[in-house]
């Protein structure tokens, strides 16, 4: 089948283990405040390609893929395509190629189709990168638009079943950097038996000009990034060594 795709990256290096090859799929019905691709945002458009175009373009960089590296589907938000996720890391997977998704897990739930649809999914992934953006659900939905709450859920389903994850929390000063906040984010972390690493990821405004081509306000535009000292201090502050 076909995806929507924003764009592709033949090398990243942030997005997982290693080098990556990396999809990002177009489509996300989160709104944060500080999204740096506003523009993958919309729903409907997009390259279209297919999940065998995009591995044999992928396997190209094979021989880059040192030290775990593999193929990342990032966003918009790639559960929002899950039938193409599952067929392409299928695919990709027959290929010894390392699976990394990258989700916000706005749109998990236990409810079906959707569950079932989530652990076939998981059958084909080998590491789960999950933005946890406030622990608090008031603050949570205040930057994004949504609540938390099914967002703990994925995490604790993942620890459950024994996927591996990364956690990532984007640091915005006056935001989300609240000291109450990120304990509690710490301690939520700690619960989680198969997290494997803790970012803290400093906000920045490098994808402001994107707001500004779009015609979109930035809702941020007065936010100073975090200083290096602040994010140590809040770093400690949730106390994890992952």
């Amino acid at each position: 089948m076909e995806a929507n795709v924003y764009s592709v990256e033949s090398f990243g290096a942030s997005d997982g283990p290693g080098v990556r090859y990396i999809v990002f799929l177009q489509g996300c019905p989160m709104r944060c405040k500080y999204c740096h691709n506003v523009d993958s945002r919309a729903f409907g458009i997009g390259e279209k390609k297919t999940a065998d175009e995009l591995l044999t373009k992928a396997l190209r960089c094979k021989s880059y893929w040192k030290n775990g590296g593999g193929i990342t589907l990032s966003g918009g938000e790639p559960l929002w395509q899950m039938e193409f996720a599952t067929e392409f890391f299928r695919k990709a997977k027959a290929e010894g190629v390392h699976t990394t998704l990258d989700t916000s897990g706005c749109y998990y739930t236990e409810d079906e189709p959707f569950y079932s649809d989530f652990m076939e999914l998981m059958k084909y992934t080998d590491l789960v990168m999950l933005d946890i953006k406030e622990i608090n659900p008031e603050r949570h939905k205040a930057i994004t638009g949504f609540d938390n709450k099914n967002i703990l859920a994925m995490a604790k389903k993942l620890s459950d079943i024994g996927k591996p994850m990364w956690i990532r929390h984007v640091l915005v000063p006056g935001y989300t950097d609240f000291p109450e906040d990120l304990k509690a984010l710490g301690d939520f972390c700690r619960s989680l038996k198969t997290l494997e690493r803790f970012q803290i990821l400093p906000y920045h405004t490098l994808g402001v000009f994107k707001w500004e081509k779009a015609g979109i306000d930035y809702p941020l535009k007065d936010v100073v990034p975090p200083t290096a000292e602040h994010v140590k201090e809040c770093e400690k502050l949730v106390g994890i060594n992952a």
